[in-house]
């Protein structure tokens, strides 16, 4: 051998401690794993004042364009709620496929939130184009005038964001259009108006009704017992799609809660790699899939089925882990505060918020 290859014993150590932390654990991802508690303890939890009777609601469309009868729904079902509705004044744009260019949008969100009356925002719709507002967001507004924001699917970018960079509590729950059922209103108002310290949150009757046919509503336990965490997540194309930004989920010791719609379970096992490759699923307090609606392979395909597509992911861990709770791309969902805590019983398959969400 070579002098320039052969390594004494001496030197070999040497590097290798310098490569290697105390436990054995790479230089590179000590410093990550301490950039990323530094990162979590960045902003103090922030929580918005609850909703009341008569406050008012901006609805704006910070990702895909919307319609006049979207419109009208959702103002009927923010009034019925006992609450006021006004519209962001780019709500009827249209640029391809999103509802107006990325400043009309950031234009609506910010008046919403520098808006004194308005208490809540909730976005009509998700679709897609939230991703695009990210960079350009006054955070530091944000931070000032905090409030309830609701929304899911492509609004998971914003909750991601806005959680990451101000400590903000947001709202992973239906729509403003979304057809609202009696369980869908119950959980929001439990969580936005009439908040409870500690809160077992019941999954939908309906949703396990509709597994006798549809497995994917069918709540599974693949790996039982408690876990305590913040909770983070939403959609999973939007949550992996951000991993490596500075708006990431870091899902380390949290629940991490998942759903997504119309997409195929290749597609689904890539995402998922993507998020495990990213931080490492084993990291997390525990895993809480909701419904992965319309995710089936095409008949006759060869592929795996869903739940063995997310078995191969979940089954390896040892930390609770279930699917089939009541959220994602469904009516009967119930609304998840960003950043509370909460305990996540896979035995019992419930999930309970260990403090109110606002304030």
């Amino acid at each position: 051998m070579s002098s320039q290859t052969n390594l004494s014993r001496r030197r070999f150590g040497g590097l290798l401690a310098v490569t290697l932390g105390a436990a054995g654990t790479p230089a590179w991802a000590a410093a990550a794993q301490g950039k990323g508690k530094r990162m979590q303890q960045q902003h103090a939890l922030i929580k918005p004042a609850r909703l009341r009777d008569g406050d008012l609601v901006a609805i704006i469309a910070p990702g895909g364009f919307t319609d006049e009868e979207s419109i009208a729904k959702a103002q009927r079902n923010i009034e019925s709620l006992g609450l006021r509705a006004s519209l962001g004044s780019n709500i009827r744009a249209v640029h391809g496929n999103y509802a107006g260019t990325v400043q009309q949008r950031l234009d609506d969100l910010h008046a919403a939130f520098a808006d004194p009356e308005v208490k809540a925002i909730w976005a009509i719709r998700g679709g897609s184009g939230c991703i695009s507002l990210l960079a350009l967001l006054d955070y530091a507004l944000i931070q000032r005038n905090p409030k309830v924001l609701i929304g899911y699917s492509d609004i998971t970018a914003l909750h991601l964001a806005i959680a990451s960079q101000t400590g903000l509590v947001t709202f992973h729950g239906p729509v403003a259009s979304s057809t609202f059922s009696d369980y869908t209103v119950t959980q929001l108002r439990n969580v936005l108006m009439t908040p409870q310290d500690s809160y077992t949150i019941p999954m939908a009757l309906d949703n396990h009704r509709r597994a006798q046919t549809q497995p994917n509503f069918a709540i599974r336990t693949v790996h039982g017992g408690q876990a305590t965490g913040r909770l983070t997540g939403g959609n999973l194309c939007l949550v992996s799609a951000l991993a490596g930004t500075p708006y990431a989920a870091d899902f380390r010791e949290h629940i991490l809660f998942l759903e997504e719609i119309n997409e195929v379970p290749y597609r689904i096992d890539r995402m998922l790699c993507q998020l495990d490759l990213s931080i490492g699923f084993k990291h997390a307090a525990a895993l809480m899939l909701g419904i992965f609606e319309h995710c089936e392979a095409a008949e006759g395909d060869t592929a795996l089925t869903l739940d063995a597509t997310l078995d191969q992911h979940l089954q390896p861990l040892r930390v609770p882990a279930v699917s089939g709770y009541s959220f994602g791309h469904i009516r009967h969902q119930f609304t998840i505060p960003m950043g509370i805590l909460a305990t996540l019983d896979a035995d019992r398959q419930t999930l309970t918020l260990l403090e109110a969400a606002v304030s």
